[in-house]
């Protein structure tokens, strides 16, 4: 029995780890890189038609993104998810694999002109539906046992809709071995969904310290400070742009922009104007509103209960069409805008930015983290330029972070969460933070008695002797090259599915000398077709 740590290892995204139980190959999480890639992150051990399960702790990108890519190796599986993380992915998986195809079509177009090679999307969206009919929703604090080898219990950890930490009971040699993983671990002043939920036990704890280095300062009331913002940028003339992740934080806005309207706290602009420019968050918030008895706390349950939409005002408008979107820019009179993506990476956002960027009298507020090497964090930095869609924009609006509106919980609710086992575990693996940051956050729980240790990609452990096996890369990525993934893409995919015949051909063994035979015969036709 083993786990094998490959992505969000002194990163904060990427997340992905690996186990092994009694032949059984398993993975939690799946997720993309977002932002630049510190370290040469390992690939999973086993090819992907291999894998027979994979646990998803929630919807957020940098940890189901990869499913797709997962499935269009030859991933068969099942994927367990809570019931709103299934229906989050469902809308959240096709996104990015639209996404991957409009820019690999947008950077196409342009070689072409310069006659330079073709890019291929990093999957799908045949990948993306694919993978979708694989998921099984769960519902928290259920045990579900899995296989012989494997029985899971999901527990509500308070960062997203539908996110969970994963209690993981595995099972070899007639020895259990109990995991806990945090996924990630929600601030308790967020609004609509629970707080965190914790485990009474664990051998191994396997989490995140996002912000194991810092403590949220004293929650300003968000809907009080909001309004400032909008008041001050509106005397200026100015539009309020916000970029917002289409899922969770988007909603929580929405749930503080109904505070300022029913609590008269902009009674100067009471008719203002709130656009959301994002069609997955409009699904995002369908999903929100289909999700009350499973996920509210008490107070938006109780709103629900009232007839009150807890994410609904006068004066909300959507754009979903790319019309619509345009249109924003038309507006003659100061609105606020939300849109994705968060980090100002990809998306609309970035045709906002384009049309604000450049205006004195606009605002950018940011309202969640921005990872090192993303265009949100270079704003946040002081950046005085930057260039969008080709042209270099000078940056003069106003750029305002909103501190302490985060989904992720601090130092001390970090600390208080892994506390609250009744004995220490065998060992904590911190994982998903900074670099530095994993490796501060470990010394603090070793200075509260925790053996704990900040593992890189590749680094791997026996779980039933507790003693690490393989010790992984600690190589930093030097500089990603540029140049055309056609080529190398494609025949990486072939690549991949003849692993994955070679996979079913291995579990075909005892089956019918016939039925062998015939598919023997097929194999041989194929490469037969393929020598000539």
């Amino acid at each position: 029995m083993r786990i094998v740590f490959l992505g969000a290892d002194h990163e904060v995204t990427g997340s992905c780890h690996y186990l092994e139980v009694d032949g059984k190959h398993i993975l939690i999480d799946c997720g993309m890189e977002q932002g630049p890639d510190l370290y040469v992150n390992q690939s999973i051990p086993v090819n992907s038609a291999l894998v027979d399960y994979v646990f998803i702790t929630h919807a957020h990108i940098d940890h189901s993104g990869l499913l797709p890519f997962l499935y269009g190796h030859g991933f068969r599986g099942q994927v367990f998810a809570t019931e709103a993380t299934t229906n989050l992915c469902g809308i959240m998986l096709k996104d990015s694999a639209h996404i991957q195809q409009f820019e690999a079509e947008w950077r196409n177009r342009k070689a072409r002109r310069a006659g330079l090679p073709e890019v291929t999307p990093m999957y799908s969206m045949e990948d993306a539906l694919g993978v979708l009919d694989l998921f099984v929703p769960c519902a928290y604090e259920e045990e579900i046992s899995v296989c012989d080898e494997l029985k899971v219990r999901f527990i509500d950890a308070g960062h997203l809709l539908g996110s969970a930490s994963i209690e993981m009971w595995a099972t070899e040699e007639d020895e259990t071995v109990k995991l806990l993983f945090s996924g990630d671990i929600g601030n308790i002043n967020k609004p609509l969904i629970k707080v965190p939920h914790t485990a009474k036990d664990a051998d191994y704890v396997i989490m995140e310290s996002t912000y194991g280095d810092k403590e949220h300062t004293a929650p300003p009331d968000y809907a009080i400070a909001l309004a400032d913002a909008v008041r001050n940028t509106f005397r200026n003339g100015g539009n309020l742009v916000i970029p917002a992740f289409s899922v969770g934080r988007t909603q929580e806005l929405l749930y503080f922009f109904r505070r300022i309207k029913t609590e008269r706290l902009l009674p100067e602009y009471p008719d203002f104007e709130v656009y959301i420019d994002s069609p997955l968050a409009v699904e995002a918030t369908q999903i929100f509103q289909k999700s009350v008895s499973e996920c509210f706390d008490e107070e938006a349950t109780a709103l629900v209960n009232q007839g009150i939409n807890p994410i609904g005002f006068d004066g909300l408008k959507i754009a979903v069409s790319a019309e619509e979107s345009k249109a924003i820019n038309f507006i003659r009179h100061p609105v606020v805008i939300m849109s994705a993506s968060g980090m100002c990476e990809a998306g609309r956002i970035r045709h906002h930015l384009k049309h604000n960027l450049w205006r004195k009298d606009s605002t950018i507020l940011f309202v969640g983290y921005q990872v090192p090497g993303t265009l949100g964090n270079a704003l946040l930095g002081g950046i005085r330029e930057v260039k969008l869609f080709g042209e270099t924009i000078d940056v003069q609006a106003k750029i305002l972070n909103l501190p302490g509106i985060s989904g992720h919980a601090d130092r001390t609710h970090l600390t208080k969460w892994v506390q609250a086992l009744e004995q220490k575990p065998e060992k904590i693996f911190v994982v998903h933070g900074d670099d530095d940051v994993c490796e501060e956050f470990a010394g603090h729980l070793k200075a509260q008695g925790f053996e704990a240790y900040a593992p890189y990609s590749g680094d791997s452990f026996d779980l039933l002797t507790g003693e690490q096996i393989v010790v992984g890369s600690r190589e930093k990525v030097v500089k990603k090259e540029k140049k055309s993934r056609t080529a190398s893409n494609i025949f990486a995919r072939l690549v991949a599915a003849g692993q994955r015949l070679a996979a079913v051909i291995k579990k075909c063994e005892g089956r019918p000398n016939k039925e062998l035979g015939a598919f023997a015969d097929q194999v041989n036709s194929l490469c037969d077709k393929w020598e000539k």
